[in-house]
């Protein structure tokens, strides 16, 4: 956000802020570690997660500025802990953005509830699973266990390439709950720069998660995600330092460009025995989407970097060339200051002298010498016509009934100020880095990069199985029928993909499907336009209201008019208003409406969808609550009978369930 000077506010969920931050320290100091990495600082880093406003769940946060009129709210998108499907509203109407949603119950996240969203005025989703079916979770989980189990048995190794805090803690949960019911002894290893913050900060996250997380710790006081058979390492040092046999090693970076995935690959990669497995679809050019390739390369190029300290003539020359440095900043600066005090000086001389007993007096700074031009003019610029003096404030307080009076504000710490207090290092941790990974971080060791390219020959087993938390194609087909939008645009998935979905949702979905390409701009402003009335305190003073839960329903005839102002205002209308049909508004439910006769005395019992009521009384409801068309779905209530007293006390009883306009 710094390189481009963007400015524009963030929000997010508080585990994405979190675990984001985290993400991006793992994946600088990866690169760091094998490059002369400078495209963004950690500095750069936590100036940029300064900006992000977190919320929670179902929040809404209204915008000002631009964005006035707009609300914005963040639903579970149960894709990432913290992920979201953001419900976008203005004049009256909804934008729905869900990308990655999943609507599978996981052991660590609930499904989304985009199925919650009925008829959106433009739903935002995407093609990226639109092709692809997947398995059971029962069944995907055993043969992920299965796969990991027969390598080891055979006395192999298995390597995870995986991110560092997203789809991972699904597949620490797996392992650790599996290992824990069948009482394994097989190590296990999750190996990133920042995994103990990870795992320190998601135990912190308990209530993002689904419920029956949740639920266990309020009934047992039970931590999902703490972790008895996973060993957390932030070094490849440490991974060195095991005993040999088979192991785990759930290692970042999932790409294998870059970090320990990519050493540890190289080294595992010649052995038959061993096992890399994916559990997520490489991005195009990474050597991961390489390895996934059909049939997997037999030999793959890879570069070794390693970062090493200075020694010898090297450290000297950098010595000597930072000390350089330091004195051309020091002269830049003292030539700055030394010109800031001429300034000064200047405009001081131009002064009128001071007059003391009628003799005029010269400057003490020019007669005394530079010690006391600083305590003189130093910050203090006077007038033409005053000479320098020392500026005087009045502190005094002022006092009531009570005592001094106190401003409640100089008490508060503002969040600018404790987000600043907390950038030190590892932005907005609460103390949660950790102290190797932040001595890291603030290692200032000179050093260089060595480099040497080999061929690694690919002998081990190499398997793809897919834990990436999306709904596969025939699941998002069902949710986007169900959801049913007014317009939808599919973003983010591949051009067969994409027009797949394209041709189901406009027989299926919506007539209105846009896939736009990079950088196209497409328009899906609403048909409808939603005006703002100012209703008129004339015409508001003979309106009556009825109650009508928490609000108040009248029916009101004006006419509209614009004001000098430009706004509209519905104003009495000039002649005799026209009459109306009754409106009868409520919701009535057959069931509270069986209760509510039968306390009446009158027996009522439900027979073939309709409710019967006495001897001759039939009501049913009529109409699909769920109508998808695009007016608002309507259902009546049909009361059938003989007219007699029975018939017209029970439409009566009716009647009083709903308001009358």
């Amino acid at each position: 956000m710094k390189q481009f000077g963007l400015t524009a506010p963030v929000y997010a969920t508080e585990p994405v802020y979190r675990l984001g931050l985290l993400t991006m320290y793992d994946h600088f100091l990866a690169r760091k570690q094998v490059s002369d990495f400078d495209l963004f600082t950690l500095d750069d880093i936590d100036s940029a997660f300064l900006n992000v406003t977190r919320l929670t769940y179902s929040q809404n946060c209204h915008l000002s500025g631009k964005g006035e009129g707009i609300v914005i709210a963040p639903h579970v998108g149960g894709h990432l802990l913290g992920g979201t499907v953001w419900k976008i509203t203005k004049d009256g109407e909804d934008v729905i953005y869900a990308v990655d949603f999943n609507h599978r119950k996981e052991r660590h996240l609930n499904g989304t509830v985009l199925e919650s969203f009925v008829r959106p005025a433009v739903l935002i989703t995407d093609a990226y699973n639109a092709l692809s079916n997947q398995p059971s979770r029962r069944q995907r989980d055993q043969e992920f266990i299965d796969a990991i189990q027969n390598t080891l048995r055979a006395n192999g190794n298995v390597l995870l390439p995986v991110d560092t805090a997203g789809r991972v803690l699904e597949l620490l949960l797996i392992l650790e709950q599996y290992w824990e019911q069948h009482h394994l002894t097989y190590p296990i290893f999750f190996l990133t720069y920042v995994s103990s913050s990870t795992v320190d900060y998601v135990k912190s996250f308990l209530e993002w998660m689904s419920d029956s997380i949740a639920k266990s710790f309020e009934h047992t006081r039970d931590n999902a995600f703490l972790l008895k058979h996973i060993t957390l390492l932030i070094s490849k040092s440490e991974l060195e330092n095991v005993p040999e046999g088979p192991k785990i090693v759930l290692a970042s970076m999932a790409s294998l460009e870059v970090g320990f995935s990519h050493d540890i690959f190289v080294e595992w990669a010649s052995d038959p025995r061993n096992l890399v497995l994916f559990t997520e679809r490489g991005q195009f050019g990474t050597r991961a989407r390489m390895l996934q390739s059909d049939p997997p390369p037999k030999a793959v190029k890879v570069t070794l970097s390693k970062r090493v300290p200075l020694v010898g003539d090297e450290l000297a020359a950098y010595e000597e060339e930072q000390e350089k440095i330091k004195k051309e900043e020091a002269l830049k600066a003292s030539l700055v200051k030394e010109e800031e005090s001429k300034a000064v000086v200047t405009d001081v001389t131009k002064a009128d002298p001071m007059n003391i007993d009628g003799h005029a007096q010269v400057d003490a700074a020019g007669v005394r010498g530079e010690a006391y031009r600083d305590v003189l003019i130093d910050g203090f610029v006077p007038t033409s016509s005053v000479a320098p003096m020392f500026p005087f404030y009045d502190n005094s307080s002022e006092w009531d009934d009570f005592g001094e009076v106190i401003n409640p504000d100089d008490y508060v710490i503002k969040d600018e100020d404790m987000d600043m207090g907390s950038m030190h290092m590892g932005g907005d941790l609460d103390g949660k880095l950790d102290e190797n990974t932040a001595s890291l971080m603030l290692d200032t060791t000179p050093s260089k990069v060595v480099s040497s390219e080999l061929t690694v020959q690919v002998k081990c087993a190499l398997v793809y199985m897919d834990f990436e938390g999306r709904s596969d194609g025939r699941s998002i087909k069902s949710i986007l029928a169900h959801v049913a939008p007014l317009k939808l645009v599919l973003v983010h998935g591949s051009a067969e993909a994409t027009e797949h979905l394209k041709q189901h949702c406009l027989k299926n979905v919506c007539p209105h499907v846009y896939a736009p390409q990079i950088e196209e701009t497409i328009d899906v402003t609403s048909d409808l336009c939603a005006y703002k009335v100012q209703l008129s305190e004339k015409l508001m003073s003979n309106v009556l209201f009825k109650k009508l839960g928490d609000y108040e329903i009248a029916w009101i005839d004006s006419e509209v008019e614009k004001t000098e102002s430009g706004t509209l205002s519905s104003l009495p209308i000039s002649t005799t208003a026209p009459p109306h049909k009754s409106v009868l508004v409520g919701d009535l439910k057959m069931a509270d409406f069986k209760q509510f006769l039968a306390g009446k005395g009158i027996q009522v019992e439900f027979s073939g969808g309709a409710l019967r009521c006495g001897e001759y009384v039939t009501l049913r409801k009529v109409g699909d609550a769920s109508q998808k068309g695009g007016a608002a779905a309507i259902q009546q209530i049909v009361i059938e009978g003989p007219l007699c007293e029975e018939y017209y006390k029970i439409r009566e009883y009716l009647y009083s369930q709903f308001y009358s306009l």
